[in-house]
């Protein structure tokens, strides 16, 4: 798609666009309404295969800045910001400014000889901690009118994100330590597992984002029966007919209701966060793998600057 010409909108206001919502609604916890902000990918979506539309196309040509999380996530939406960005945009790939190459994860669902690394940083408190520390500077320097307004958002952030971090490593704690086994559906975890103490022994999909064969199928049951896995995590972004099945052959159970791009709730609702998204996994995880979640009970999930309704998810 050749380049777009569009205008900036005339109400002042920084125009930043993003990709998945829970890098949107980082980005919106620390801009609230000080800028103009929208996604492209829309929750629910498989954000490995989204293909943009036209429409992308034109808010992306609007866009002062644009933050993508990089590391092959999005692919189709970086190439095509970077052919209809205005002369003035910037481009943010947070999670190659958050980690260097030898921090890269390689998994099942992202193997090293695809060259793909794992791209769900955000999955880990502290990596998001650092999108949200580049997306202020980035801000901050694009409009230095609301560098206040970004930074004290960033400094109420922080200390919520240290606060989860705490809940979360307590909540895990419970878990027994042999059932500290994390099986997904999509390799989600690898960065959420390098902070906390559970292991993840694997995933269903391929990297292809195909079903997964006869030939994997059997082998992954082999594995769950080897290992005692108590349960298996499927996601709402990918829905699995095979998930019942193996939890059936297995003798394990199946949960599939963990996010790792969708928020829970809809935009203005209290859990419409990052943090809600968080909160609800390990929730799920922890109550399924048999320990006590009590501690992220009464974590405060609301996004630092309010409801989010009036952000544009990609909808």
């Amino acid at each position: 798609m050749g380049c777009v010409n569009a205008p900036s909108t005339s109400n002042g206001k920084l125009n930043v666009v993003s990709t998945v919502a829970p890098i949107v609604n980082i980005i919106y916890n620390i801009a609230g309404n000080s800028v103009d902000l929208a996604g492209i990918i829309p929750e629910g979506t498989d954000s490995h295969t989204f293909e943009p539309a036209p429409a992308d196309a034109i808010k992306i040509a609007r866009a002062d800045i644009i933050f993508v999380n990089g590391l092959d996530l999005e692919t189709l939406t970086t190439k095509l910001a970077q052919a209809n960005k205005k002369s003035r945009a910037e481009i943010f790939a947070l999670g190659e400014l958050t980690l260097k190459p030898e921090q890269y994860v390689f998994d099942f669902s992202f193997p090293k000889d695809k060259g793909h690394p794992n791209p769900h940083l955000w999955m880990n408190p502290l990596l998001a901690l650092r999108y949200a520390e580049i997306v202020t500077d980035a801000l901050a320097r694009r409009d230095a009118t609301h560098a206040t307004v970004y930074q004290t958002n960033l400094d109420q952030f922080r200390a919520r994100i240290l606060a989860l971090d705490n809940a979360i490593a307590q909540a895990m704690r419970t878990i027994p330590d042999s059932q500290r086994k994390l099986l997904t559906y999509h390799d989600s975890f690898a960065y959420f597992a390098q902070r906390y103490p559970i292991q993840v022994i694997g995933a269903i999909q391929p990297a292809d984002f195909s079903e997964p064969s006869p030939r994997d199928l059997a082998n992954l049951i082999a594995q769950i029966r080897a290992t005692g896995v108590p349960a298996i995590f499927g996601s709402e972004v990918f829905p699995s007919k095979v998930l019942e099945q193996i939890g059936r052959e297995a003798n394990g159970r199946y949960v599939d209701a963990l996010r790792d791009d969708e928020l829970p709730g809809k935009p203005g609702d209290i859990q419409h966060s990052y943090f809600g998204m968080l909160v609800e996994d390990v929730k799920i995880i922890v109550e399924a793998l048999g320990g006590n979640a009590a501690a992220l009970n009464a974590f405060n999930v609301a996004n630092i600057p309010g409801s989010d309704r009036d952000v544009n998810y990609g909808r």
